[in-house]
């Protein structure tokens, strides 16, 4: 005999149909005895499967417990996962109800997207932010959320920085907003008030804009004075160090000024710069002349102009960009160094490079060279009279063009500073200009 539950009632019908012959060669007609017991086999088994298939119909009624052979054993384990699913949905309910709790406390505003922005589910910050209600669900997004700038972010599918916009229930309500992508195919938007955070910012704005403009009315009267105590044939020998370290100082102050409205400018402009046509060759070619006229400057200084495209941007912001990175690479070269300008397109897309031998910077600082005012090394830059505040214009030029900024450097072996403009910045130059290629 096997073993197991098949085994025994593979064990029990033999024994049925044993018995059944034996009462019909008994009591005759044996046939009709086996046909009978077997009859009386099936009727049981259909009974009980018309037991389960009532239940299936109708879970919530009682599944029955008892029965014999193999049976009983399908009933017993199809109540012990009964108990084992109440159990799970007892704990996931638990779960379920906890996760509501924690998203009603949290203050920013949460919504799960489908993989075609439909709104899956949201919570109760979410629908105070961005007026949605839980009638929205199964709807896209954009049919409620139209800010122009947020339907372009969605669009675009770069999730990597949040988007600014207004809350489509106050406008006077900033929301700071991010897809952040999960699972296989649900992403989660995140919606974040920033109504005090602007609001700061537009002070420090103003402040720093108002207090630069105030200090350069007394800036100019001491600069004045500075000058004529320099020029006077009749200062005393002990006063003319003095007053040259006060010239430096003040022009260095002045310099300070300068960027800081330079700054302020920026921030107060739009996002997007206007597409104005620049001609980035020839004014790559005038600062280099600009640079070979510096007393103090590397031995080689190369313009290597492999492409004639210009930009579509602001000339005057581009040249201040361009003109810090230069700049930069030239103070912190030596005079034995190189400096490399390369202006080039990668698929289409315009690229600026700055390499130099100069003296490198760790890898820990690159992530914040476009902070306001960091300094690598605050004692050295300080003789070399930067402002610490060259690279965070570029980075706010850049922004603007729809650029990036990446750098490359290794401590005593020099820098490469590229800029990365997008194709649709690009445009070629005008017939009468003529080719722009080759080593300037």
């Amino acid at each position: 005999m096997r073993h197991g539950p098949w085994g025994f009632v593979l064990f029990r019908l033999a024994v049925l149909v044993g018995l059944a012959v034996a009462a019909g060669l008994v009591f005759g007609r044996p046939l009709a005895w086996v046909v009978a017991a077997l009859a009386a086999y099936l009727g049981w088994q259909l009974y009980h499967i018309y037991r389960l298939e009532s239940w299936l119909r109708n879970p919530s009624g009682q599944l029955p417990r008892d029965a014999l052979g193999l049976w009983g054993g399908i009933y017993a384990q199809l109540n012990r996962m009964r108990r084992q699913s109440r159990a799970r949905k007892k704990r996931l309910g638990k779960v379920i109800k906890e996760f509501r709790k924690s998203t009603k406390a949290l203050p920013d505003g949460g919504v799960v997207l489908s993989d075609q922005n439909d709104i899956v589910w949201m919570n109760a910050a979410a629908q105070a932010f961005l007026g949605l209600r839980k009638e929205d669900r199964g709807q896209r997004v954009e049919n409620f959320l139209r800010d122009p700038e947020f339907v372009a972010y969605l669009a675009d599918g770069e999730f990597s920085r949040p988007v600014r916009m207004d809350s489509p229930v106050n406008p006077e309500v900033k929301l700071s907003v991010q897809v952040v992508p999960y699972g296989k195919t649900q992403r989660l938007l995140l919606a974040k008030d920033i109504t005090n955070s602007v609001r700061l910012e537009k002070v420090r704005r103003s402040f720093v804009a108002n207090a630069s403009h105030e200090l350069r009315s007394p800036l100019t009267v001491v600069t004045g004075y500075l000058d004529a105590m320099m020029d006077d044939p009749e200062l005393p020998e002990s006063w003319k160090e003095p007053a040259a370290e006060m010239a430096r100082q003040s022009d260095r102050m002045r310099r300070i000024i300068d960027d800081l409205l330079t700054l302020s400018r920026l921030e107060a402009a739009s996002a997007e710069a206007d597409r104005d046509r620049v001609d980035v060759p020839g004014m790559l070619s005038v600062m280099k002349k600009e640079a070979l006229a510096r007393d103090q400057r590397p031995s080689t200084i190369e313009l290597q102009l492999d492409s004639g495209a210009g930009l579509l941007g602001v000339e005057s912001e581009l040249f201040s960009a361009f003109a810090n990175l230069i700049d930069n690479a030239i103070k912190y070269t030596g005079t034995d160094g190189t400096v490399t300008v390369r202006w080039f397109e990668e698929n289409g897309a315009p690229r600026l490079s700055v390499s130099d031998t100069g003296i490198g910077i760790p890898e820990a600082a690159i992530p914040r060279l476009t902070e306001r005012f960091y300094r690598v090394d605050k004692g050295r830059d300080r003789i070399r009279g930067g402002t610490g505040l060259g690279l965070a214009i570029v980075k706010h030029v850049l922004q603007r063009h729809d650029a990036r900024l990446e750098i490359e450097s290794e401590p005593g072996k020099g820098s490469t500073f590229t800029c990365r403009f997008p194709p649709e910045r690009a445009t070629g130059l005008d017939a009468e200009d003529g080719p722009a290629a080759g080593v300037a």
